[in-house]
């Protein structure tokens, strides 16, 4: 319901679930078939173990955080000699399981130990001391101690020397049995971590303890602590069937923006690891195997109908670290007592088949919907779920569709509070959308965000950028109402020249607002839009051609400039969809059915650049004789008379009319002299005379102008610096170095002038 106040335009007739019947049976048929090839397979493997959600979790799952803790000092007594041999550790709880020591081989400290034995505290298990390259000398004591049930590069080293697996941890995080000490047992990990270190210090085994920071896995479901546990669990095969996905992100095929999340999916993909497709959950899609009484797995769509995979080698397949036969062909005829895996696949994959499941493809790859929509153009989402969704989208539609899924990755950015926390109901920071819409309107909601929303950075959220959307969508409502109150009447028009303006003005900008939208710059393209809107359309187009007080205007500039409007509101209709076809549908009779969103979007043309820069010469003029006024304390409605000097006199002699009407200028007279006792101003290299009525104050005329030649003596030191900078110069582009010449030409034409200004002033 909020997607639809703010204006979401979706087929919300064609909703897709993925817990619906035919969804499910595309990710079974998928699971089969991913099967049937090898690429997924049973195992017992070293996961990411959530205690209190009871299930297993991706790496991608696990959240990184801080945290303060205590890096205990172990002393572990030497077997058949005197001494200890100290280490540390911060998971004194899992000493239990503790089945070696190891040590650099490098480590001349310890090389005359290697071989030798210690005892495991409380328990008083005799193990080796073992080496391996990997052992940080400078951490700790450059000792380790090896739990291979309870952290993986302790497993890897147990591998390496077949040591045997002690897992001293329940399900839910408690001490098991196994840890072999009754009064721990059936205890948190993190309560029995304290009794450890107390009774470990009071046998006189704990040498000293330091306060220590490190990186902690979180859940990212649950925020409980993950705990590495040995587990049989599913998984799917990621090495061979990734490369399509990472050559063709790699190559542009399909193009990220920001492209800066290019690296973050180049570092997941190269170092791409198995996928654990099991979760330990009551909610899911349910694995498609099947175990007989003898430990044999079917992995088949139903067991009704006997659709699966074909038979397996003679013997079958053993899955790694599991005795559990894979038989992987349908039961034979005869056996009874089937029970299903009670596993449940990770959410995510049903999710990687989206692209393709929802249009039904798998179960009908040529249906019109999947020949239509696939691939799609864009995939809008953000940088979290790179990994857990977007690549493994791409992942399955280069595995299936043998093509990409979309052409463009579109990363949003987080909104977080005004103290850059992420919105979370707990902080109690996240605005109710639709409260926001009561208060600003879902166009003012809408194009807030989307002023301070640029791709792939996070945005700080203030009511105050819903203000200013509102206040936008007030200024098109003002506008269109002054439009709609002129009387027409049939006589000569009189707004070429500011028509002309506009119409180049709107094709500028429309260029510059398709090239934004062609980087996927969208908060980009809303603020060109808004600077048109807001300055160009309003503050100046409709300033030129309004008539004077309860005055007609012509029909030409009317006709004109209700068609600006029409193409101005098309082109805001994607950021402001609701204000856009209220007055779209208001500005001329429309046919039943006919709506902005199906209108044609205009398409920019080529302009004229020169009245462009024209028009902005006049608006700096209008502006600096409106300061003036406002300077010298006069009525903005205060007439003074203009006197200019320039080569380019048709120039202002065109735009005379509009000078004089937003200026408050009485008349227009040329010059090729400086006049005395007025006020001046330059305008690039054309300057200006203003009379006024009242006494020139002469000494605070020439503070003014001797601060303006200060100021611009200091630039052209550093333009001509910067110029005079051979790297610059032979690195910039020719255009940005004619722009800085221009600056320099400019510049000191002002610097003649107001030395000129000064000479004058003393006289």
């Amino acid at each position: 319901e909020q997607l639809k106040k703010l204006g979401a335009s979706c087929d919300w007739d064609r909703t897709r679930f993925t817990m619906e019947e035919t969804m499910s049976e595309a990710v079974t048929e998928i699971f089969v078939d991913l099967y049937n090839k090898g690429l997924i397979y049973k195992a017992a493997r070293m996961i990411n173990w959530d205690p209190v959600g009871k299930t297993a979790l991706s790496d991608e799952e696990v959240i990184y955080k801080e945290n303060n803790t205590r890096l205990v000092y172990l002393k572990y007594k030497l077997v058949d000699e005197e001494g200890y041999l100290t280490l540390a550790t911060v998971r004194p709880e899992t000493i239990m399981g503790d089945v070696a020591v190891c040590v650099n081989p490098e480590d001349e400290r310890y090389k005359h130990l290697i071989g030798k034995k210690v005892l495991v505290p409380l328990v008083n298990r005799q193990v080796p001391i073992l080496t391996d390259e990997g052992i940080d000398i400078a951490f700790g004591t450059g000792t380790l101690k090896v739990t291979p049930a309870h952290d993986l590069y302790d497993y890897q080293i147990g591998q390496k020397y077949n040591l045997p697996v002690i897992d001293t941890l329940n399900e839910d995080g408690t001490l098991s049995e196994s840890c072999g000490i009754e009064k721990y047992i059936g205890k948190d990990r993190f309560v029995v971590r304290k009794m450890i270190v107390k009774d470990l210090e009071e046998l006189g085994l704990v040498e000293k303890i330091e306060d220590y920071k490190n990186q902690v896995g979180t859940s990212e479901r649950t925020g409980a602590v993950i705990e590495p546990r040995i587990s049989m669990q599913w998984w799917l095969k990621m090495t061979e069937i990734s490369k399509p996905a990472f050559e063709n992100v790699m190559n542009d095929t399909i193009q990220f923006h920001p492209p800066k999340f290019k690296n973050m999916y180049k570092s997941w993909m190269e170092n791409v690891q198995d996928w654990c497709i099991s979760r330990q959950l009551w909610w899911g899609h349910r694995i498609p195997a099947w175990y007989d009484e003898q430990g044999n797995i079917f992995v088949m769509k139903s067991p009704l109908t006997s659709e699966g995979s074909p038979p397996a080698p003679e013997g079958g397949v053993k899955p790694e670290s599991t005795s559990l036969l894979v038989s992987g062909s349908v039961p034979p005829s005869g056996v009874r007592g089937l029970r299903q895996d009670e596993d449940v696949l990770d959410t995510w994959f049903s999710a990687w088949l989206w692209p393709i499941s929802v249009f039904d493809g798998f179960k009908d790859p040529d249906n019109e919907d999947i020949k239509y929509f696939y691939p799609t153009d864009a995939l809008v989402t953000a940088p979290e779920i790179i990994f857990f969704w977007v690549a493994r989208m791409i992942i399955a539609g280069y595995e299936y569709k043998k093509e990409l899924p979309f052409k463009h990755v579109y990363f949003t950015g987080i909104v977080r509070d005004k103290q850059g926390r992420k919105m979370s109901k707990s902080l109690g920071n996240s605005p109710d959308p639709l409260e926001l819409i009561k208060i600003y309107g879902a166009d003012g909601v809408r194009s807030g965000m989307l002023f301070s929303s640029q791709a792939g950075n996070d945005l700080m959220f203030d009511e105050k950028l819903c203000e200013q959307g509102r206040n936008f969508s007030n200024k098109i409502f003002n506008a269109f109402r002054l439009i709609e109150s002129w009387e027409v009447v049939e006589k000569p028009g009189e707004n070429a020249l500011p028509m002309a303006w506009f119409e180049a003005k709107f094709n500028q900008a429309l260029a510059v607002i398709e090239d934004h939208f062609s980087k996927f710059r969208i908060s980009d393209a809303l603020l060109a839009l808004y600077d048109l809107i807001w300055n160009d359309f309003c503050s100046w187009y409709l300033e030129m051609i309004k008539p004077e007080y309860q005055q007609p205007i012509d029909k030409q500039t009317y006709e004109v400039t209700l068609g600006i409007f029409d193409k101005l509101m098309r082109v805001l209709h994607p950021f402001m969809p609701f204000i856009t076809e209220e007055k779209w549908q208001q500005l001329t009779e429309r046919q039943t059915g006919d709506s902005i969103c199906i209108a044609p979007y205009p398409e920019s043309q080529p302009y004229n650049q020169e009245i462009i820069e024209n028009g902005t010469q006049v608006q700096e003029v209008i502006s600096q004789i409106r300061n003036l006024k406002n300077s010298q304390k006069l009525s903005p409605k205060k007439l003074v008379p203009l006197v200019i000097k320039t080569n380019r006199s048709a120039l202002y002699q065109d735009f005379a009319p509009f000078i004089q009407k937003l200026a408050g200028v009485s008349e227009i007279d040329f010059t090729d002299e400086k006049i005395a006792g007025t006020l001046s101003f330059l305008v690039k290299s054309d300057e200006f005379f203003v009379k006024l009525e009242e006494a020139l104050n002469v000494e605070a005329e020439t503070e003014k102008a001797q601060k303006e030649l200060d100021y611009c003596v200091g630039f052209v030191a550093s333009v001509m610096e910067k110029l005079g900078n051979e790297k610059f110069v032979a690195n910039a582009k020719p255009k940005i170095i004619a722009i800085e010449r221009q600056k320099l030409a400019d510049a000191e034409a002002k610097i003649k002038s107001l030395q000129e200004r000064l000479e004058t002033l003393k006289k």
